[in-house]
């Protein structure tokens, strides 16, 4: 982001992005492809609310925003920013076979969510192809059994099946949506093979991609093969959800639906379960469009929600269309990003200001529907509890508190770029802090007796960042001294949901800038503490930079390392947060703080003797240029690079002389750096003279769009009109690790490229 033409989806090694037919897929797996190295792993989320999670139904979101694949990093789209509260995230569009994008895939699984593909088959054109989904790949020369059968029932072949788990593997995604919205050409007997190969697929899947993987059967034809939406699970499509790992209903069902769904599952036999099954593993659907849906979607999507029940009854939830928010306001006047997050938020949060009435719109009962009673308006996260990112002793936590867009972008807090039509790029979407919206629940920190909390509130700034487009900007209005013990106090403000191992020290960094026109001896440091109705628990904290450690351009980090102390037989669900001490004014003041950045990751074993560091560097740097380029495309090509470390100079060298010493020369901490995305940037030779330093070179954009984790195509047309008029140009690749840190210069490459 944002370097990247308009096909930037579109691979010259043939990774296309989705696939029309299943000859495409054929064409596709007749290739060698390697498994893409820049995306993140799926880690399961560990909580200690897992047995509550367990026991109520989860939340399925199935995009299909404007068709799919519509983001571009030069202008702004739909990104989904309430991952704490899903489950499951389905990348839907109307291609035969559906292959999330690379930055969906991070943004997911950065959030220890599932992420899944669809295939589809729709029309004419999809009874064909489903006919061949079962009998696999067809043979180019002529021939035919070797002796007269007397099996003529339709073969099933595990062809597709394979291929469809190969590409899962391949770019990273853990399934698919299987939405046969078709007639079936062979009827009940190939219903009975679409079955059996719903199990296959399922295996491959999990033998491929890992346990976590899934296949969700969508609510459409019917073991007869009519194309009969039954809006419920029940004698007609059970067969399909046996095999599956979940059953994904339409959306027009009756009021009592959900409830009798429930009945059903309980009354199969347990022995029909060739795969466990729980009632968690049926999703009701609901419409956000409202099209046929009971309630009206929309702001009216409680009323479902409501009969769906999750939290009592315990289904789960597929929401589908949520891009609804976006779609139906963006040819409205006066629409911004910005009154669209705020649409959104109240939609899926609530209002922001307590107490506020939200517009619904008039419940309409269908034909023959009685009239129900719903109340008043409840957010969708209301039905689902909130639930903590994977440990970062398995996956580091970092967020620059980016929503995947943006109108900058900024590094060590300089401004690097700007665009009035703002960029998307889903890989750089973080979380937004799950504990500050629609508003932050403050504390006291201290106990100095019963004052009123401040008033506070948060939004997210785009004109002011430490690393990417954004930052989280935090408002307290602080009253007028009232009280003689007033003088001095500390509040904590809770940001993210985070869970913690016993025992395990984790480092907790902190960037922060404090508004100029603030108290002064304002003081910000992070911090760890149990969520409201957690049982108690002691966090040892201990910092590790001094409250005055300033960086460029007004900003300050701090860290400190936090140990969760006591016997503990699970994990620990906490929040991170921060501590605000001030001395209270004698005036009512607005206090602005930005939040630049927060990362948590296991301490690092340096503080040992004699442990060394891995400290991350880039090693080199190479560009190829793209063959038969045309006269305007000089610098068209790909760079690539590679990581390397640096374990610092030796101390000493010296070996005791006695063999039997158990002390090792050196200790190493064990850990390799890992990257979060790389900054590109460019400069041109001047045609006298040398070329000037890093620092002067011009940011053309990061990695994260194609997947892949050294290697950036570069696309000539977005190059500065300074840079393509040149002969040869000098291209920087600059690191960001995975806790957030820039590298410097020194720790940097460069590659020269010279148009032939």
């Amino acid at each position: 982001m944002p370097l990247s033409g308009k096909n930037y989806l579109e691979d010259p090694r043939g990774d296309a992005p989705y696939f029309r037919t299943l000859a495409d897929l054929d064409e596709w797996a007749s290739k060698h492809h390697n498994k893409l190295d820049g995306l993140l792993p799926y880690v399961k989320r560990r909580s200690a609310t897992d047995a509550t999670v367990q026991s109520r139904g989860r939340l399925l979101v199935c995009h299909d925003y404007k068709g799919g694949y519509t983001e571009t990093p030069f202008g702004l789209a739909y990104t989904f920013n309430f991952w704490s509260y899903c489950d499951t995230f389905i990348y839907f569009s109307h291609h035969r076979v559906t292959v999330p994008p690379a930055g969906w895939i991070n943004a997911a699984h950065r959030q220890g969510v599932k992420i899944l593909g669809t295939l589809i088959f729709e029309h004419d054109a999809g009874q064909q192809d489903c006919l061949r989904l079962l009998v696999g790949r067809l043979p180019k020369s002529k021939t035919g059994s070797a002796a007269p059968s007397a099996d003529n029932s339709l073969p099933l072949s595990p062809h597709y099946a394979k291929v469809l788990a190969d590409l899962a593997y391949q770019r990273g995604f853990d399934g698919y949506l299987l939405n046969v919205e078709v007639p079936l050409i062979g009827r009940v007997e190939q219903s009975r093979a679409l079955a059996a190969w719903i199990g296959i697929l399922e295996s491959e899947l999990k033998r491929k991609v890992g346990s976590h993987a899934h296949t969700i059967w969508y609510d459409s034809v019917v073991v007869t093969g009519d194309l009969r939406w039954q809006d419920r699970l029940n004698n007609y499509n059970l067969p399909f959800f046996l095999p599956s790992s979940g059953f994904f209903t339409n959306y027009t069902w009756r009021p009592d639906y959900p409830s009798l769904t429930a009945q059903y599952f309980f009354a199969l036999e347990p022995s029909l379960m060739s795969i466990p099954k729980r009632l968690q593993d049926i999703y009701v659907g609901i419409d956000v469009w409202g099209r046929g849906q009971h309630g009206g979607g929309g702001f009216g999507s409680y009323r479902s929600l409501a009969h769906i029940d999750p939290e009592f009854l315990g289904l789960s939830v597929a929401l589908f269309g949520p891009g609804w928010s976006w779609e139906t306001e963006q040819d409205k006047p006066g629409f911004s990003w910005e009154t669209w997050w705020a649409y959104e938020r109240k939609l899926w949060l609530g209002p922001q200001t307590r107490g506020e009435a939200v517009e619904v719109p008039p419940h309409k009962p269908r034909a023959g529907e009685p009239d129900c009673e719903h109340g008043e308006f409840t957010p969708i996260t209301a039905f689902f509890p909130r639930q903590a990112p994977p440990n970062p002793r398995e996956l580091p936590f970092l967020t620059y508190f980016s929503p995947g867009v943006g109108y900058a972008w900024f590094v060590d807090g300089a401004q690097l770029y700007q665009t009035k039509a703002g960029w998307t790029d889903l890989d750089k979407t973080t979380s937004l802090g799950d504990l500050v919206w629609p508003r932050p629940e403050l504390q006291w920190a201290d106990n100095k007796g019963e004052l009123p909390l401040p008033a506070a509130s948060t939004s997210l700034s785009m004109t002011d960042a430490w690393l990417g487009g954004s930052s989280l900007q935090v408002v307290l209005s602080l009253p007028a001294q009232e009280h003689e013990d007033a003088a001095s106090r500390r509040v904590w403000i809770p940001v993210q949901t985070l869970a913690f191992t016993p025992n395990v020290s984790y480092t907790v960094n902190l960037v922060y800038k404090v508004a100029p026109n603030s108290l002064p001896d304002l003081e910000v440091a992070p911090s760890v503490r149990t969520l409201g109705d957690s049982p108690p628990v002691s966090f040892d904290i201990k910092q590790k930079t001094p409250q005055s450690s300033g960086l460029q351009r007004g900003w300050s980090t701090f860290s400190v390392d936090v140990i969760l102390s006591g016997d503990h037989p699970t994990d620990v669900l906490a929040a991170l947060g921060i501590d605000i001490r001030f001395r209270v004014p004698a005036a009512a003041i607005d206090v602005e703080i930005l939040l630049g950045l927060m990362s948590v990751l296991p301490t690092p074993l340096t503080q040992a003797p004699s442990v060394h560091a891995h400290q991350p560097k880039i090693l080199w740097a190479d560009y190829a240029l793209q063959p038969n380029r045309v006269a305007d495309a000089q610098f068209s090509g790909t760079l690539s690079w590679e990581i390397a470390a640096s374990l610092g100079p030796m101390t000493s060298t010296a070996l005791s002389g006695d063999p039997e010493d158990p002390r090792p020369l050196w200790t190493l901490n064990g850990t390799f750096p890992s990257f979060a995305f790389f900054n590109v940037y460019v400069q041109a030779y001047p045609s006298a003279g040398s070329i000037g330093s890093p620092e002067s070179a011009i940011w053309i954009g990061t990695t994260g769009l194609d997947g892949r984790r050294n290697a950036l195509r570069i696309d000539p047309a977005c190059l500065p009109s300074t840079v393509s008029a040149a002969k040869t140009v000098r291209f920087y690749v600059q690191g960001v690790t995975d806790r957030g840190t820039v590298l410097t210069w020194d720790n940097c490459v460069f590659v020269d490229v010279t148009s032939g």
